[in-house]
């Protein structure tokens, strides 16, 4: 009877995550439209003095300036060490590449961590999704915690920290799908790399 509850309940719980995902998807609440191929759309880069272009997407645009959609690998569920699943993708890029924001939001979080290295997690607006970028050379000048940073603004530049290879640089970057309440560091991975190249 226990396991018959357990069971439900379970079923329950991953029936309205998936219904949240759905519902919160990027572009949902935008008509959409058919494009034929990624415009691509020239921004300042902040504190550069120079343009950056800027590869749109659908809703998001690519966070690294220059690269295209047929330049993106999926490597979402590429295993890592220590049994984790890779949870995001790696963008290749030479070091210095400006790295900018794929959609519009809030600076939540700048971390250093070990696996990471120089971190960025930024918080849409809405809420329910935070975009997380790791690896970077360092951070774009000014960058702080608590900003609002439009799409295609620079946040920072592709590298190599953390446990990235020095002979690789990239952006490792990943969706993350928020339930209210939860802080940067939660909230369930959703692949970038369908909604990137519209695949």
């Amino acid at each position: 009877m226990i396991r018959k509850i357990a069971m439900l309940l379970l079923v329950a719980v991953v029936g309205y995550v998936i219904w949240v995902i759905i519902l919160n998807l990027p572009g949902n609440d935008a008509p959409r439209t058919m494009a034929t191929s990624p415009a691509p759309v020239a921004r300042m880069g902040a504190g550069t003095g120079k343009t950056i272009e800027v590869v749109r997407s659908g809703p998001l645009v690519i966070p690294v300036a220059g690269i295209v959609a047929n330049q993106l690998t999926d490597t979402f569920d590429d295993a890592r060490g220590e049994g984790r699943i890779h949870d995001a993708i790696d963008i290749m890029a030479p070091r210095g590449t400006p790295v900018i924001a794929a959609a519009a939001g809030t600076v939540e979080k700048l971390f250093e961590s070990k696996l990471g290295g120089t971190t960025v997690y930024i918080r849409r607006d809405g809420g329910q999704w935070i975009d997380y970028y790791a690896h970077l050379d360092a951070y774009a000048p000014g960058l702080t915690e608590g900003q609002k940073v439009p799409q295609g603004h620079m946040i920072g530049t592709v590298g190599s920290t953390g446990d990235a290879s020095p002979e690789a640089p990239h952006l490792h970057y990943a969706i993350n799908a928020m339930a209210p309440g939860e802080g940067w560091w939660q909230g369930k991975a959703i692949n970038p790399y369908p909604l990137l190249t519209r695949r």
